[in-house]
């Protein structure tokens, strides 16, 4: 299997054992968004907490030039180490959401 397919597999597997997990408190579920033809990838949040709406992403990856590009991270631990335990090298793997300072 070349790279991009594995890379896909492997990131929609993490989101979807995270997709699997339920919110400790308030009526929301977690949907998870997988687009391989533009190689984009999201775990979203939706529903109620008390009396407020919660919506929008926990996880947003994409992959380009074969490298796994997060853009967004909003779990507790983080995604990388379970995408580096599923076999995505860590020299593949770009945190965008962190200054360019920071990403080594």
């Amino acid at each position: 299997m070349d790279t991009l397919k594995t890379y896909q597999e492997i990131i929609k597997q993490v989101i979807s054992d995270y997709a699997k997990l339920r919110p400790s408190h308030g009526d929301i579920h977690l949907d998870p968004v997988f687009d391989d033809h533009h190689n984009r990838y999201a775990l979203m949040q939706v529903g109620w907490d008390r009396e407020r709406r919660v919506r929008g992403n926990l996880i947003y990856v994409n992959i380009e030039n074969n490298k796994v590009v997060i853009e967004y991270d909003g779990l507790e631990n983080g995604i990388t180490q379970d995408l580096i335990e599923r076999g995505i090298s860590k020299d593949d793997i770009i945190l965008a959401f962190l200054p360019d300072s920071k990403k080594n």
